[in-house]
């Protein structure tokens, strides 16, 4: 049985998408001839808003070896509020005590707190150990650069030259990539010619049955968000001015409908919801200005503030249909599109054609997922608030074999034969 050490700074119970791979992973990795350890900050020191039913999945048997951090509160007067950065140094001598002590044939990165990947150089080298990146999101990024500054990320002029700085301290000695889309790969295997031969697999998202099951079991625990009595259509993420071309086009459908149908669609309501990363309470809305563009915001609620994952899951329950948009960015794919597809609630998407979302929702059979350059966008959009309006949207027949490819015993057997290349590529 083969031993895998994962780095995943925030973990159950912080409440955050980038630890949510591996715990839905770990209850399949031994049958996979994988035995897992989690490391990860303890969740004293974590940021992150905490949801206690996160750790109901996690197997009774798994190791989580902890590691303090600085704290936030003077890091970050100096631009370094990241997790990573906070945490880095006590990663280092924790897995150092770990791998002088112990056998480990892999370590595993799985997080978007990319600083702390570097050490997967330094531990390669200190004890020969290989290294595998889950690239969740792009680490290095030129998207921003001619954004204007209101619409860049706070501290980008830092972030962006430490990004820059640290990638290839990383990559250039990585021993295995995943990434949730194939242009991540290809992007870091044409700006780092050394690893073009590493093994590589692109691994969506997954969706985990049993957390539907824990969520509503717990409903009652949760606030309502909804207001009932109106046909409720959800969305649960981030915003951001990058989702406008998607969202644009279901406003002016619905605007439409409402000037030119006099009381039709009066009874649906938008609901955005967890639309920013900033603390409870200081999130600046993205999505209700563009609502209030086309004079629709009396329909459109916007609640900046995270909610729990599980909360999520119930709110999603709740609503009457569902919601995906998809960024600007070609790259773009959206973790949230398989826990959506586990509601089997109606649900419309509108993603860039280049997505790789795309394929995913057609293979498994969404009636409504569009692109925002497809000539029918508008009479499609036109069509599915309408039959909501009127109670004759029916529940989607989804693909049962799609959407068990895409379930977590599969997604993990996608990354442990991945291991496996790895670990066959080093022998």
């Amino acid at each position: 049985m083969n031993r895998v050490l994962i780095i995943s700074p925030y973990f159950a119970p912080s409440n955050t998408a980038d630890m949510q791979r591996v715990r839905m992973s770990l209850p399949y990795f031994e049958q996979n001839g994988w035995l897992a350890e989690v490391v990860t900050v303890d969740d004293a020191y974590s940021d992150a808003q905490r949801d206690e039913l996160l750790l109901a999945s996690i197997p009774a048997g798994i190791k989580v070896h902890t590691v303090r951090a600085l704290s936030k509160k003077y890091t970050s007067k100096l631009g370094f509020g990241n997790i990573a950065y906070r945490a880095y140094f006590f990663f280092r001598r924790k897995v150092n005590e770990l791998l002088i002590r112990n056998k480990y044939d892999l370590i595993y990165f799985s997080t978007t707190q990319f600083p702390i990947c570097v050490l997967g150089a330094y531990w390669k080298k200190k004890f020969g150990v290989p290294y595998v990146i889950d690239m969740q999101d792009p680490w290095h990024s030129e998207y921003y650069r001619d954004k204007p500054k209101e619409q860049q990320p706070p501290k980008y002029w830092l972030s962006y030259r430490l990004n820059k700085l640290s990638e290839p301290m990383a990559l250039k000695q990585v021993s295995g990539l995943i990434s949730v889309s194939p242009d991540y790969i290809t992007d870091l295997k044409a700006r780092y010619p050394q690893i073009k031969a590493v093994p590589a697999a692109t691994i969506t998202f997954g969706s985990f049955a049993p957390d539907v099951a824990i969520a509503l079991q717990n409903k009652d625990s949760f606030t309502n968000l909804l207001t009932s009595g109106y046909k409720n259509i959800v969305y649960i993420g981030r915003g951001g001015i990058d989702m406008h071309r998607a969202i644009a086009p279901v406003f002016e459908a619905f605007k439409k409908a409402l000037v030119q149908n006099s009381g039709f669609c009066n009874n649906i309501r938008f609901y955005f919801i967890g639309t920013s990363y900033a603390g409870q309470g200081r999130g600046i809305p993205t999505i209700l200005p563009l609502a209030r563009q086309y004079g629709i915001a009396d329909h459109v609620t916007e609640i900046t503030d995270r909610i729990s994952y599980f909360h999520t899951l119930a709110t999603l329950q709740q609503a009457d249909a569902l919601f995906i948009p998809g960024s600007d960015d070609p790259k773009y794919t959206a973790s949230k599109i398989y826990p959506y597809l586990l509601t089997n609630k109606p649900l419309l998407t509108v993603f860039n054609s280049k997505s790789p979302a795309n394929a995913v929702l057609t293979a498994c059979g969404a009636a409504y997922a569009l692109n925002y350059d497809a000539i029918d966008i508008a009479a499609r959009i036109s069509h599915f608030l309408q039959l909501l309006a009127t109670d004759d949207l029916p529940l989607p027949e989804y693909n049962r074999q799609c959407l068990l490819k895409y379930d977590a015993a599969n997604i993990t057997k996608q990354q442990t034969d991945l291991f496996d290349r790895v670990l066959n590529e080093t022998i």
